[in-house]
């Protein structure tokens, strides 16, 4: 889910990218959790959907509808398993208008952290806000600044990754942060190694405080029922990785 900032990442929008998200942000313990929040939801709108994993795991007996920007991440997400069951809208989460509303609205993969600004976060919250039925409920998540966990994604940590058309590549990341914004960009290179060919973009996230995330969902018309932690369902705590909120409308 990009804001004008990062509307040109290539991570997202060049097909040749978009084959490593999936290698590297599979199915985990935010899209499981979501499935089992979602259980009961007869409608379900997926914001910032990517390529669709979760979306199209939820399509079955219900009306699911997937946002996102990025074409090349659509594509992706049509053309998996279930993916014929989803409505899949190529519009940008903070301008995104229907006259639809949901039972249940997520959006996972930290992709809240990809807008950059209070006037962005303010936005998207209203979206949500616009969409969610009465009894409805939202979730979505953002990475902790306590921990500084931006300090990890330096080059020395290097991961092997089985790419189905390129085979073995070694994959790192390059990072800086700007401590008055809070705003983190990060270099993520991929080396095909068996040509020795570098893929490599550019991203930029914002590490949000929790009090100020809770103020932009107070000023949207949404209340917060339950802050978590982690997605093992613990409770949010100072030094908690995660900051997740579970509410409703006002």
């Amino acid at each position: 889910m990009m804001p004008p900032q990062t509307e040109d990442d290539r991570l997202y929008r060049d097909p040749q990218l978009t084959d490593f998200y999936d290698l590297e942000n599979g199915w985990a313990p935010d899209t499981e959790y979501c499935r089992a929040l979602a259980r009961d939801a007869k409608s379900v709108l997926d914001l910032g959907c990517g390529t669709g994993l979760l979306a199209a795991a939820l399509g079955e007996g219900r009306a699911v509808m997937g946002v996102d920007p990025a074409g090349a991440m659509l594509d992706v997400a049509r053309a998996r398993p279930g993916g014929d069951k989803v409505t899949w809208v190529e519009a940008d989460a903070r301008h995104f208008r229907s006259d639809r509303r949901f039972d249940f609205i997520l959006m996972t993969g930290h992709a809240f952290q990809c807008f950059l600004n209070d006037a962005d976060q303010r936005a998207l919250l209203a979206t949500i806000a616009h969409h969610l039925a009465p009894a409805g409920r939202f979730i979505f998540d953002s990475r902790n600044p306590v921990l500084e966990e931006w300090r990890e994604w330096v080059p020395a940590d290097r991961r092997r990754l089985d790419h189905p058309r390129f085979g073995a590549v070694t994959a790192w990341n390059d990072v800086a942060h700007d401590s008055a914004t809070g705003i983190v960009t990060y270099q993520t290179f991929y080396r095909i190694d068996s040509t020795g060919q570098i893929l490599n973009a550019a991203s930029q996230i914002r590490f949000t405080p929790k009090d100020v995330i809770a103020a932009h969902i107070a000023g949207a018309g949404l209340m917060v029922d339950e802050w978590l932690g982690d997605w093992q369902g613990g409770p949010w705590h100072a030094d908690a990785k995660e900051i997740i909120p579970i509410g409703h409308r006002t």
